[in-house]
């Protein structure tokens, strides 16, 4: 979206009155889920937002739509919550989470204005112009936001057809890792597209200039803006590179096993211990290393390319238990850790078969199978249905 600096500043106000409302209805349900008592559904919340806009001009001044709305998709994630599917609800901060959403009738007042130019009209802000990067489906809402690069983004939400099997009957095997983004088990190693080293000189510089600015500064600001870009040119290949590879996935092969990792648990920062032979001191945990596991991991798509898979090929993605698929022969089936020469090489001891590691195991992963103490464990299948998508434009 291209918006003008008065409707730039009238979007902004939008994403505040969403994450106010956001932000009071969450501390509401957290203060009365400890009091154990009954938490207000989403007519009583509706009722106290009346009376909120009745008495604060600031909030009044605000689209009653996008308010409610904010409070609908709250209900939807304590709801989600509830069953399981989803995490807690949290906190929305500014800067992190701009956005808000339009629904009813108002969701279906944008025009066409040429081949790739159309006018949306934003209640309280008016029309503003959006460069189209696909077909605009026949959708009944749209959301708004805006990334910490400062872009402004509509997606109408559409429910998109899962790309047709090819009824070939193959099946294919994803070993991820970090050195080799993806590994397939007919040999093809996918890379994931990062930052030149041009951009990774640029990125030291902004973090040694970011960390020698004072807190509140305007050249902070613009040191921090400048790192959102690079941010999001990084983030926006990732994403082109998973929808490619996921899209010519999904078209080739009838199956398709990935292992079954725990990525957000596999991220997370080790804690510190304290050393009881030194008190006030910790013990050494390997932080560093584990920040470069992290950021390798992340940086390589992971989540986002199973993800993607599982939405345009339903029912035909299988999660595949990773034990021991690395240190596996995928032809002779012997396992034992001397097999892994290194990170790229495999040389069984048994027969003496040899080939890349992550090739070995991603044939591993395609046979539906990881051997542990010699027994064969189950394959879960992926039971997600196709889910509602926001289609970009």
């Amino acid at each position: 979206m291209y918006p003008t600096p008065q409707q730039h500043a009238a979007l902004v106000a939008q994403c505040g009155h969403a994450r106010y409302v956001w932000n009071l209805a969450l501390e509401q349900w957290l203060m009365l889920t400890r009091a154990k008592h009954p938490t207000p559904g989403y007519a009583g919340q509706a009722r106290q937002l009346t009376e909120a806009r009745a008495a604060v001009d600031w909030l009044r001044a605000g689209s009653q739509t996008v308010q409610q709305q904010a409070l609908r998709d709250f209900m939807q994630a304590v709801k989600n919550f509830g069953i399981g599917t989803h995490r807690r609800p949290t906190w929305r901060k500014a800067g992190s989470h701009e956005g808000f959403r339009i629904v009813g009738s108002q969701a279906t007042r944008w025009t066409h204005v040429n081949r790739r130019w159309s006018r949306v009209l934003v209640p309280k802000v008016g029309w503003v112009w959006f460069r189209r990067s696909r077909a605009v489906p026949q959708a009944k809402s749209y959301r708004i936001t805006c990334d910490r690069a400062g872009r402004w983004h509509i997606a109408f939400a559409a429910v998109p057809r899962p790309t047709p099997a090819p009824g070939n009957g193959k099946a294919v095997g994803i070993d991820r890792g970090v050195v080799v983004s993806a590994a397939l088990s007919t040999g093809e190693l996918l890379s994931c597209p990062g930052f030149s080293a041009s951009e990774q000189q640029r990125l030291k510089v902004l973090q040694r200039r970011l960390a020698r600015c004072r807190r509140g500064s305007s050249r902070r600001l613009r040191v921090k803006a400048a790192l959102a870009k690079l941010y999001a040119r990084g983030r926006d290949r990732r994403k082109d590179w998973a929808e490619k590879t996921s899209t010519d996935l999904a078209r080739r092969f009838d199956i398709i096993r990935v292992e079954d990792l725990q990525v957000r648990q596999m991220t997370l920062r080790p804690r510190r211990r304290p050393d009881p032979e030194r008190p006030g001191t910790y013990l050494p945990n390997g932080r560093r290393s584990k920040a470069g596991l992290n950021r390798g991991i992340l940086a390589n798509g992971w989540t986002i390319l199973v993800r993607r898979l599982e939405q345009k090929a339903p029912t035909r993605v299988e999660r595949v238990n990773p034990a021991y698929t690395s240190q596996t022969c995928s032809a002779c089936g012997h396992g034992a850790p001397e097999n892994r020469k290194s990170q790229a090489v495999f040389l069984c001891v048994a027969c003496g078969h040899q080939g890349h590691a992550d090739v070995n195991a991603a044939i591993n992963i395609a046979a539906g199978r990881a051997v542990r103490v010699r027994r064969e464990t189950s394959v879960r299948v992926s039971s997600k249905r196709e889910p509602q998508l926001t289609t970009s434009a």
